[in-house]
């Protein structure tokens, strides 16, 4: 039985206040981002970044991750910890981040290539997942079903040719950082069967996709990272976004 947490228009006004901040992290860390510096030193500017714009790190509250970013590089999906792993040029990065204010969670992750050795195919790649996250958000509005934001994410990603990591998801997002309802990537029902979406809902919607293979694995001697279990390419792109009585609002 999900237990969903609808906002209020006010408890929305927080969350976009917070998504406003997190928006002025991500424009400051990112150009920052080069070869040759490790996860770590990302990490350790992103903390700096959300103290200056007055908000706290909203995945150091998760228990026992004591980092405000997950930093995935190549075959990292998801989870990944900042370590001292240092950026090669041509590197896949996803910065995956998330703000805490006033009480309330935002998240959002984006995936990029490091420096300037861009590969055509790779370039493709991350284009399709901005593409299906776009393609996604479309259809975050009040009488629709979630099983139509799944249904956009499988299709955008396999008519470009990749595959969706079928048990990494989307979720809710409030107050707590994970709330219901989980967003799948695929349909296992009917459409209609799909919770229908409606204002004061608030979701992070990601796209978590793989070049080669729908199956991921815990990463050897991390208790955090996952990985492709065939060690292809991986990327994330994930927005938090909010249904009003007046549409949608991207909140970050």
């Amino acid at each position: 039985m999900i237990k969903i947490k609808l906002k209020t228009p006010q408890e929305i006004g927080i969350m976009q206040e917070a998504g406003d901040k997190l928006k002025k992290v991500i424009a400051d860390l990112l150009p920052q981002i080069r070869p040759g510096i490790t996860t770590l030193l990302i990490n350790a500017q992103a903390e700096a970044l959300i103290n200056k714009y007055g908000g706290e790190s909203s995945f150091s509250k998760v228990k026992n991750y004591k980092w405000a970013t997950c930093l995935p590089i190549n075959e990292q999906a998801v989870h990944t910890p900042p370590s001292e792993r240092v950026l090669k040029d041509g590197d896949v990065l996803t910065v995956d981040i998330g703000l805490y204010y006033k009480g309330f969670h935002t998240d959002f992750a984006t995936s990029f290539i490091v420096g300037n050795k861009k590969n055509k195919e790779v370039v493709r790649f991350l284009e399709v997942g901005k593409m299906a996250l776009t393609k996604a958000l479309g259809q975050v509005k009040s009488g629709n079903h979630l099983g139509e934001i799944s249904q956009v994410i499988r299709g955008e990603i396999e008519k470009g040719g990749y595959r969706i990591l079928k048990n990494l998801t989307g979720h809710g997002i409030g107050r707590d950082l994970h709330e219901d309802p989980f967003v799948p990537q695929f349909l296992d029902r009917r459409v209609e069967q799909t919770y229908k979406m409606r204002p004061g809902l608030v979701l992070a919607v990601e796209v978590i996709y793989c070049q080669s293979s729908q199956d991921i694995s815990p990463e050897k001697g991390s208790d955090w990272s996952i990985v492709s279990r065939d060690g292809s390419l991986t990327a994330c792109f994930e927005h938090t976004v909010a249904i009003t009585d007046r549409g949608p609002i991207i909140i970050t």
